[in-house]
């Protein structure tokens, strides 16, 4: 019989169930994709990595997922990272996932099906990307397979990287024992012991004592001597502080110690070669201390062995000079500062070049030279005799040329090559020319021109031109040149040393009789032949 009770228990279980069916009807239908906030949490219910993308922006994945990302080295997003290292997996990565929102689905497997897959699915605006491993152990559960995986390729990678560097490398413990190395460490130890590195005993001897007593960053060079007596090799040995110890490096040095031994002999070679010019030599290096100089720059300066030993600055070498005056006194200090500083300048670039005049009489030529690396040499010479035997051929020019110009007939000497090189006062008085004021060379053909303007046509000048250009056999001989003006001028053509001409000019007196040309062969040996003369 049914009671009430019953009836009531029926209809809450009948309403209750109603509402569950309901429930789950609501449940089925798709809903609208909302804002990122609103996405329901990836699941996942076999822990594999599940990521899901907004375009490139990670929006959430699984724990599995976000620890695989973790395990993948190198700068960039989570996306760029995730495809640099899943296109090292599958062929055509990205490629693919250009196409998953035409496609809808597609799954990529791994090089030769080696148990690698990933799957993704477009879902509207966002792509989802499922990764497994069924060769990993559980069968497609990739809660630490591929974490495992990527960390055991960079583990291997990193080991491979350390084991076939061409350089010793190994780390200490904090009792300075070695405790590992690498196999160009262990091939160093193995040559000493004759024997392999699978014969080694640990702690393996230290190759390099004191490495590590260095600061950090610094080098210490070590020689590492050859077990067969050679001349062995250098390294310059880095260390670094580590967990529990410190790293060590051992960079090979030959060549640098090579390259600074034949430099150093070079350097040797050019002192004992500068030790015997007579030119001092000052190299100063980019931070304008004295380098290298030689026993001629003692000498010359009285700056003292001692004081150019302590490699002096550039402004203190030239302050020793000042007071030592051996350099040109200047009015006041203040200019001769700023004149030492644009000394600095001008041969750094190569362009300093002076001579000094120094108050005891000696004259210096001092020239600035730039040198590779920033350095700057300045040579020193005592160039007094020079000028004073210049000075010399100077005063005997000018007083040759003194007593020329005493002379009442006008001369004119040229060369060779027919230029005018000189001339006396009556000269330039009587053609109105004065040959040092012309700019440029005077030439025969010039003075040619000057002679036409003021004579009567005559052959004697072509005579004369074709006479100083002539390399031939010459004698001496003279003319006379009708002048415009009236009267006569007597010309004088007479051969010098070294092909030179002289061509002598004088006015003739009215009642004198006209010689058009007389000849007087020096070089005439035959009796009787003293020269020929031709009478109008």
């Amino acid at each position: 019989m049914v009671t009430p009770l019953m009836l009531s228990a029926v209809v809450v279980t009948t309403s209750i169930a109603a509402a569950l069916v309901a429930l789950l009807l609501l449940s089925a239908v798709p809903q609208r994709r909302g804002t990122k906030a609103d996405l329901p949490q990836l699941s996942a219910p076999f822990e594999q990595a599940i990521f899901l993308f907004d375009d490139r922006e990670l929006v959430d994945a699984t724990s599995t997922g976000r620890a695989l990302l973790g395990a993948i080295p190198g700068p960039g997003s989570e996306w760029s990272r995730l495809a640099g290292y899943l296109s090292l997996r599958l062929r055509g990565f990205e490629a693919e996932m250009s196409s998953l929102a035409e496609r809808g689905e597609l799954e990529m497997r791994g090089q030769d099906d080696d148990g690698f897959r990933v799957k993704a699915e477009w879902l509207g605006q966002m792509a989802r990307l499922t990764v497994s491993d069924l060769s990993v152990e559980g069968q497609g559960i990739l809660v630490d397979g591929l974490s495992q995986r990527a960390q055991e390729a960079e583990l291997a990678s990193l080991r491979e990287t350390v084991a076939t560097a061409p350089f010793p490398v190994w780390r200490t413990d904090g009792d300075n024992t070695i405790v590992w190395a690498n196999h160009a460490y262990l091939d160093r130890v193995a040559e000493r012991q004759d024997g392999e590195e699978d014969d080694m005993t640990w702690p393996v001897p230290a190759l390099f004592l004191d490495c590590g007593r260095n600061p950090i960053g610094k080098s210490l060079r070590k020689k590492l001597s050859s077990p067969d007596g050679g001349a062995g090799h250098w390294y310059d040995c880095y260390s670094y502080p580590a967990a529990e110890g410190q790293l060590h490096f051992a960079l090979p040095a030959d060549t640098v110690v090579k390259a600074e031994t034949s430099l150093r002999e070079f350097v040797q070679t050019l002192t004992k070669t500068f030790a015997h010019l007579p030119i001092g030599l000052a190299i100063f290096d980019r931070q304008r201390q004295l380098a290298l100089f030689n026993p001629a720059l003692v000498d010359l300066t009285s700056a003292g062995a001692e004081f150019l030993s302590a490699r002096p600055t550039l402004f203190a070498f030239l302050d020793r000079l000042r007071e030592a005056h051996v350099i040109p006194e200047p009015k006041d200090y203040g200019s001769w500062r700023q004149q030492m500083l644009d000394l600095e300048k001008a041969a750094a670039s190569g362009l300093y070049e002076e001579t000094w005049t120094l108050p005891s009489g000696q004259t210096y030529h001092v020239t600035g030279r730039p040198h590779p690396d920033g350095a700057v040499a300045f040579l020193i010479e005592d160039i007094t005799a020079e000028i004073a035997l210049t000075r010399r051929f100077r005063s005997e020019i000018e007083l040759g040329q003194s007593v020329v110009d005493t002379l009442d007939e006008a001369i004119a000497v040229f060369s060779p090559a027919g230029e005018l090189i000189l001339s006396n006062s009556a000269y330039e008085d009587l053609w109105g020319v004065e040959p040092g004021r012309t700019l440029g060379t005077m030439t025969i053909m010039d003075s040619l021109k000057h002679w036409q303007e003021q004579t009567r046509p005559n052959p004697t000048l072509g005579d004369i031109r074709d006479f100083v250009t002539t390399l031939d056999e010459r004698a001496e001989w003279t003319a006379e040149l009708p002048l415009t003006a009236g009267g006569a001028l007597s010309c004088r053509i007479v051969p010098l040393l070294g092909g030179a001409t002289l061509v002598g000019f004088e006015r003739v007196a009215p009642d004198r009789p006209l010689v058009r040309r007389i000849r007087r062969n020096r070089y005439a040996t035959a009796p009787g032949s003293q020269g020929e003369t031709v009478q109008a």
